[in-house]
């Protein structure tokens, strides 16, 4: 479809939406308007699309300020609750979260009808809670994931090594490409107990785009989600790009799939991994988790789980190398609790907490997801006085209460020694901080994460001091954000490693 075409039908279509809207607006009750939270005023057809921004969650911040922590707006024909304080998300995700349970899935996320069967996008029902249950049984229970322990340490080591060559090389390593390479075997080897991908490797690169492709196609502002009359034609291409990435994985799990399939008929032992785990429980249960079920299941894990761990280790070592004083103390504790050996064990994990500190404040600043997995009410909700409306779109804006000053001091500062001696975990239990959600729908991956993101930011500063490149200074270090579901850094973090 030419270019033309596109616009004339975009302006047809708008036309239409316009008449309709005016025409229901018109019916809309006053008395169920007037008890809407506040919000800035919407204009016809766009609403408030032009305060959106290329960083909208940076843009939401600012307009709470103004309108509070509950706030009402129009996304083009979208109408959307934006939650942004602890005390709010606290009503939504545990007071009412029965009522919020539910998921606004955004049009890019129903390509190939991934949200028919995402665990991430499935309504609370059967279906889902069947998911939740073998998630939590087979692939996140403490033991599952005790007896892969060890597939990990094999990619910490093999990270170690690199960072080693570099140093000797004195080569600049771009620090989110190494993340997201040990983030992609550590969770291959988890689940397939395979490498996908190389140091400085083509392989890995492809990956990478494959795996932001989804992030960001899943988290870009669409069209096609602000006016659902256009999704037909799709004016950006954003369905089309997601379908392209989503097969392309599937066509990897297809294969790995087939291979163990064919290994599973011989003599030869079997794996350890994940994928044994939820074949097992495929072939007992396949009525309700069939072959289908099993690959928009590793699409969710994969993808989510790696592109959020390498971004979180990405941002805590920009934030230590910005603080050179706290990236000293998180080393020293590490050769205080574990001595001179190369590895970092995951039992050793409880045993660190400035490591940890230093964790919960990158979540504090950079959550990977800003304004969490969309919600959606499943009927009217009174919180606060103010009425959030059956089947209206609710966002979470984590990344604006992390920043609120009634709750943090210095809230712009990166400070991990807050969390010394604090309670707060991200356990989702701490409103205040989030990154993982809360509720029912809290991610279920939060378990492996949490071990993955530790011991890779451990594996960075253990016995290895960095250096700027160019004679650059710390405090001159680029702290701006890419825009997806996730959160990147625009441009990428690179140092040369210096072995102590």
């Amino acid at each position: 479809m030419d270019t033309i075409t596109i616009v004339s039908s975009l302006v047809f279509y708008l036309v239409i939406w316009a008449f309709i809207h005016v025409i229901t607006s018109n019916l809309r009750s006053r008395k169920s308007a007037a008890r809407l939270p506040p919000g800035p005023y919407s204009f016809p057809i766009i609403g408030n699309l032009h305060q959106l921004g290329e960083k909208p969650h940076q843009s939401f911040a600012k307009l709470s300020k103004t309108y509070g922590p509950l706030m009402f707006l129009k996304l083009g024909s979208k109408a959307t609750i934006l939650v942004s304080s602890a005390d709010v998300a606290r009503e939504v995700l545990q007071r009412y979260d029965q009522l919020f349970s539910s998921r606004a899935a955004p049009t890019a996320a129903q390509a190939l009808d991934h949200h028919k069967i995402s665990m991430v996008w499935l309504p609370v029902l059967s279906q889902w809670r069947n998911m939740r249950k073998m998630c939590k049984e087979n692939i996140f229970a403490t033991p599952r994931l005790d007896a892969s322990q060890g597939l990990r340490q094999e990619k910490l080591q093999e990270l170690c090594e690199y960072l080693h060559k570099s140093s000797v090389s004195r080569k600049a390593v771009n620090v989110g490409d190494a993340a997201f390479t040990t983030s992609l075997n550590l969770m291959s080897r988890t689940l397939f107990s395979k490498d996908f991908a190389n140091y400085d490797s083509n392989s890995s690169q492809e990956l990478r785009e494959v795996a932001w492709g989804v992030m960001k196609n899943v988290g870009a502002s669409n069209l096609s989600d602000y006016f659902p009359v256009l999704q037909r034609i799709d004016p950006q291409g954003i369905m089309r790009d997601t379908k392209f990435y989503f097969q392309r994985l599937f066509d990897i799990f297809d294969d790995i799939i087939d291979e163990r399939l064919q290994l599973r008929g011989t003599s030869e032992a079997k794996q350890k991994d994940l994928l044994e785990a939820l074949l097992d429980h495929s072939i007992k249960n396949e009525s309700e988790f069939n072959r289908n079920d099993l690959k928009h299941l590793l699409l969710d894990l994969f993808v989510a789980g790696i592109d959020t761990t390498s971004a979180t280790v990405e941002w805590a070592m920009t934030e230590l190398l910005r603080s050179p004083d706290r990236i000293a103390k998180a080393r020293a504790e590490l050769k205080e609790v574990i001595g001179e050996k190369e590895g970092v064990q995951e039992s050793d994990i409880s045993r660190l907490p400035y490591l940890q500190a230093v964790i919960k404040e990158t979540f504090r600043l950079h959550p990977p997801a800003p304004l969490l997995v969309p919600h959606k009410a499943d009927e009217d909700v009174e919180i606060n006085g103010f009425i959030v409306p059956k089947n209206i779109q609710v966002l979470v804006n984590v990344w604006a209460s992390g920043r609120d000053p009634t709750m943090w001091s210095d809230p712009e500062n990166f400070e991990p020694e807050r969390f010394l001696g604090s309670d707060i975990d991200v356990r989702g239990q701490h409103f205040e901080l989030i990154p993982f959600g809360a509720g029912r729908r809290i991610c279920p991956g939060l378990p492996l994460a949490y071990r993955m993101v530790h011991l890779m930011l451990a594996s960075f500063i253990h016995n290895i001091d960095w250096k700027l490149e160019d004679g650059m200074k710390p405090e001159d270090l680029d702290m701006e954000e890419k825009f997806g579901l996730t959160i990147q850094k625009a441009l990428p973090l690179k140092a040369i490693p210096v072995k102590l």
